[in-house]
């Protein structure tokens, strides 16, 4: 790790030692990374990822932090994190390209602002672009992969590559990107001309909505499991009467039971037995398999 250190300095790439996760995820949960890495450019970050390679250093390339779960250890590797990067949009005609560590915020009131519509579902989703090309991130009946259009990557031995959605294996919260080492560097999105003002309009509602059924008001990882085929998680969960169920800290949220929130001192073990108490006891009475949809990283 010393040698490591040694190049990244050489190569003006910022990074701190010992940085606690719990202050780069939404969940607040996480113990230390061994390096925490900010590159500022895409190039800072092709750099640092060929030196991690080099040295057989394991990575991590952290967006906006949600959806995730990091353990209480933290992680013995590197950590990049993407929300250092200058961020990048741009526009050409009905087409909006944004590189991965824009927030998907920022890139809907882009498309709005553009009078781009097709986008709308998105707003609110608390993500990168990046991790929302990782996971296919949707909501609303929308999904990333109903937008996208390609996404230039990082492959796995350091090659920067282009592919068009269609072959990116974009299904339920999963794409390629979730089974291979890829790094997305940026996306491009196809949308469509819209009134602005009803672009806005639904913006708007969708995030009432959100503020009206979930819990934004604890640190949470977003939707604790996956929506099992001819279900709801959350309905499940309810059914089972673990409304408020907790461990430690963590508990399943009285507002919406489909989401594991941290009421203050949860630790990484505590929302993983909780998991595991929710999930045996769904199945147990209902029949029915909960899936995480929080990622772990360990």
């Amino acid at each position: 790790m010393e040698h490591l250190k040694q190049k990244l300095e050489e190569a003006a790439i910022p990074y701190s030692c010992g940085e606690p996760l719990a202050r780069h995820t939404s969940f607040q949960i996480g113990g230390p990374a061994a390096l925490f890495c900010t590159p500022h450019t895409t190039q800072q970050l092709i750099q640092a990822l060929a030196l991690c390679r080099t040295e057989g250093v394991r990575t991590y390339i952290l967006g906006n932090g949600s959806n995730l779960l990091f353990s209480d250890k933290g992680f013995d590797g590197v950590v990049l994190c993407t929300r250092s990067l200058q961020p990048e949009i741009r526009v050409e005609g009905e087409r909006i390209i944004a590189g991965a560590g824009v927030s998907l915020k920022q890139v809907c009131e882009e498309a709005a602002r553009q009078g781009l519509t097709g986008l709308e579902f998105a707003y609110g989703i608390p993500g990168s672009l990046g991790g929302a090309v990782y996971m296919n991130a949707g909501a609303y009946g929308g999904e990333t992969r109903d937008v996208l259009l390609s996404v230039e990557f990082v492959d796995e031995a350091g090659q920067v590559r282009s592919l068009p959605a269609d072959q990116l294996e974009l299904g339920y919260r999963t794409s390629v990107f979730a089974r291979t080492g890829w790094c997305v560097l940026q996306a491009t999105l196809q949308l469509a001309k819209g009134n602005r003002e009803e672009i806005l309009a639904k913006m708007d509602d969708l995030m009432n909505r959100r503020k009206e059924k979930q819990p934004l008001e604890y640190p949470s990882a977003g939707s604790a499991f996956k929506r099992p085929e001819g279900a709801f998680a959350g309905s499940l969960i309810e059914q089972c009467g673990l409304r408020g169920y907790r461990v430690g800290d963590a508990a399943i949220s009285e507002k919406h039971c489909g989401f594991i929130v941290n009421l203050g001192h949860a630790s990484c073990a505590d929302v993983l037995e909780l998991a595991r108490q929710v999930s045996e006891r769904v199945h147990q009475q209902t029949g029915f398999v909960l899936e995480k949809e929080i990622r772990v990283v360990e």
